[in-house]
């Protein structure tokens, strides 16, 4: 069986569970301790397991009530137990939401029964957890896509931040970790799994290249285990990046990041000292956090943020962090996403992407829109939202690199000459005067929509002047065609 039909089984076993009152969420989060338990003992390190609470004994348990009532036990008592500490996190106020213990027995015994590898080298795991996270961020009545961002979006930023061996990324809203899962993921399919890093390298990326900060204890415990299964020991904090906490993060290399929505709880503004525009607007504040927090000595240190339509337009403190920003970084590109990928259907969204320099002004020049939401397709469960979307805005950004290429052929700089010379209507430069005669608004790039047929390809752009100098062309061959006839 594939991953996907794995991932397929499992989630499908929770229509089983409904009558025990279990939700979607629910469910992921009981399949977590379940999971791990199972993985514990196909990765071999169940020895950070209290022998009665390993897998081989629990499935060995005949009677139902036994089996319940030992896992219960186990939930309650193995957070304190264990001396690894990703076990201990992950187990930290676990309690199971399963009422009858048959629905256990049916669980333990659906994922004993999955043979994990598809041949002795191939681990699935990784693979099959993902699926499960974006099966329960899809499912609008579980909530999870408030920390779920789509997988196109995330690879796509992924590949064009270019992430190096030996360079220390973050996220501080991390979610499930996707964003930290795919920069390890990119860089492991460039470095032979990193087989080809000597052993002091291989143990950075392991244990300190990807690091995060969550505050949900469910999506921080589905972190924890997402990257167990992806092999990392990454550093995962549950917490707020608006608290002094935050400040503990600093001097990355880069930063991918989509920072929660809406306004901190009773509008209060963040407890941390550091920031010298205070705003009770949340992503603003995570804006503030995420630029501040990369290095400034090497001045290739960059973020891609993805941030609300308000984020570009919102006045007074909005305009101040926005000026700040474009002073402490060339804001070099800002993506305008198609509305409803992700979030309420009708939530507008951007990805910004940023360079920190080495000083503290005049950083940004110049800034590079592209409109992929004029005219855009509707995308939902008839048009799938693909990578494929993103081939002119890839093209575009990279100066000529195609999408099937980037992972290969780019490394991350921006090229000014190349990007002026990609001819496509959605593709458009503004100078950093012309941003300030519209008050350091960045609400702009959008182009009118009689420009772009409604029927053309996001990927590939029309030329308006070319096509009626054809049509003109077309028209005057049939004229002479007809004067020849008559003639």
């Amino acid at each position: 069986m594939s991953a996907e039909q794995i991932a397929k089984k499992l989630w499908e076993l929770c229509n089983v569970l409904r009558d025990d009152g279990v939700t979607y969420h629910q469910y992921l989060n009981e399949l977590t301790y379940i999971l791990f338990l199972r993985l514990s003992e196909v990765k071999k390190f169940d020895q950070d397991i209290p022998e009665k609470y390993r897998w081989t004994n629990l499935k060995e348990i005949t009677d139902n009530k036994e089996l319940f009532d030992t896992y219960r036990d186990l939930l309650a008592n193995l957070g304190s137990l264990s001396t690894n500490e990703t076990i201990t996190e992950i187990y930290t106020n676990a309690a199971t939401t399963l009422r009858k213990p048959v629905n256990l027995r049916t669980l333990i015994t659906n994922i004993d029964q999955i043979d994990w590898f598809e041949d002795e080298e191939q681990d699935k795991i990784a693979s099959i957890y993902e699926e499960l996270l974006e099966k329960n961020a899809g499912e609008k009545k579980s909530g999870a896509g408030q920390y779920f961002t789509p997988r196109p979006l995330i690879n796509v930023m992924v590949d064009l931040m270019a992430p190096k061996v030996g360079e220390r990324w973050n996220d501080p809203a991390a979610g499930t970790f996707g964003f930290m899962i795919a920069a390890n993921e990119y860089l492991r399919r460039k470095h032979d799994d990193y087989y080809e890093l000597n052993e002091k390298e291989r143990s950075f990326q392991v244990n300190e290249a990807f690091s995060g900060c969550e505050l949900v204890q469910d999506a921080h415990r589905l972190a924890l285990m997402n990257a167990k299964l992806h092999g990392l020991e990454s550093r995962i904090e549950m917490g707020d990046s608006m608290t002094e906490l935050g400040k503990t993060f600093k001097n990355y290399d880069g930063v991918l990041a989509n920072p929660p929505f809406g306004t901190k709880q009773g509008g209060e503004r963040p407890t941390r000292d550091d920031f010298t525009i205070k705003t009770s607007n949340k992503q603003l504040n995570f804006l503030q956090h995420i630029y501040r927090s990369l290095r400034r000595d090497t001045g290739k240190a960059r973020a891609a943020v993805v941030l609300p339509d308000n984020v570009l337009f919102e006045d007074n403190d909005g305009q101040k962090i926005r000026r700040d920003l474009m002073d402490k970084c060339d804001l070099h590109t800002v993506l305008r996403l198609p509305t409803g990928i992700f979030y309420a259907a009708g939530v507008k969204t951007n990805v910004l992407f940023f360079t920190r320099g080495k000083s503290e002004t005049g950083n940004t020049k110049r800034v590079w829109f592209y409109d992929m939401r004029t005219n855009a397709p509707s995308y939902g469960k008839r048009t799938q939202f693909t990578r494929e979307a993103f081939a002119g805005f890839v093209k575009a950004y990279t100066g000529g690199v195609a999408l099937d290429a980037v992972k290969d052929q780019y490394d991350g700089a921006v090229d000014e000459d190349k990007r002026s010379s990609i001819e496509d209507p959605r593709w458009q430069v503004f100078t950093r005067e012309q941003i300030a005669a519209k008050n350091d608004s960045l609400d702009i790039g959008l182009i009118e929509d009689e420009k772009i047929s409604k029927n053309a390809d996001l990927g590939q752009p029309l030329d308006i002047a070319k096509q009626a100098a054809d049509e003109l062309d077309a028209i005057k061959k049939e004229l002479d065609r007809i004067i020849a006839l008559l003639g």
